[in-house]
């Protein structure tokens, strides 16, 4: 008989591919992060499309510091779930919201690296930057968060990342850029800043590739990393097209509906 980790790890595979809910998951594997962490690495296993990079979760430090936590989580992205700027969305009772993100396009040549990333080193592997708008949400029937591993465990409530034009990087004041998501039929306004992610952008960009390491994850080919909400999760109250912003990088929309 599977193991009863395999069969939740089962369940949440079919809501993935079929793009449908299922009852919440046991507790026991939502309240500690390393049963949460076990669970979506089974998961990640059992699907077979490919892996087109990573977000970091719960990046914000007074989250975690709430949520009882010492670090954020990561989770892997594959190719269906990353769309270009302006796509449509479509979402569901158990999506969360949207965040507005920091995305990097990180050079493969990052798995030849053997030693520790470093803020000093960080750089020499990203060759592009880019805004980003993260649907999040759940594949189970329930709402809001209580403990991190909420996330972690459902393929990192990541539902789609709308992606904007890509730049060459360039180092930038990253821990103080000003960011903003607009509603663009009810002209509502969230406003945020690059310095709430994990103290910044670039270091949560770190703390995803050293995971990497740790969990000796390779692949072949260049890899996005998206690295937390600069305003939080946003509550989607309206449907329609919203337009994301992070000064010195660029805009990014999404349609939802």
């Amino acid at each position: 008989m599977k193991k009863e980790i395999e069969k939740f790890a089962d369940k949440l595979v079919i809501a993935y591919k079929k793009n449908k809910l299922i009852s919440p998951l046991p507790i026991k594997y939502t309240k500690n992060i390393k049963n949460a962490t076990r669970l979506r690495k089974i998961c990640e296993s059992k699907i077979k499309t490919k892996i087109v990079g990573f977000k970091a979760g719960g990046t914000a430090l007074p989250v975690l510091k709430k949520l009882k936590e010492k670090e954020p989580f990561y989770s892997a992205i594959f190719k269906n779930n990353i769309l270009k700027s302006g796509k449509r969305v479509k979402i569901n009772s158990s999506t969360l919201g949207i965040e507005v993100e920091v995305g990097y396009l990180i050079n493969k040549n990052f798995f030849d690296n053997k030693s520790l990333i470093t803020m000093k080193n960080v750089s020499k592997y990203i060759t592009h930057m880019m805004p980003c708008i993260e649907v999040v949400g759940y594949r189970q029937k329930k709402q809001g968060i209580k403990y991190l591993g909420d996330l972690a465990s459902d393929f990192g409530a990541n539902i789609k990342f709308l992606v904007g034009s890509k730049k060459k990087f360039k180092r930038l004041n990253i821990g103080n850029l000003k960011c903003s998501i607009k509603n663009v039929k009810t002209g509502n306004i969230v406003k945020g800043n690059t310095n709430t992610v994990y103290i910044n952008p670039l270091n949560s960009l770190r703390f995803v590739l050293n995971k990497m390491k740790k969990d000796k994850v390779k692949l072949n080919s260049n890899f996005f990393v998206f690295t937390g909400s600069t305003v939080g999760v946003v509550p989607l109250k309206n449907k329609g097209v919203y337009v994301a912003k992070i000064d010195k990088i660029g805009t990014v929309k999404s349609a939802i509906h």
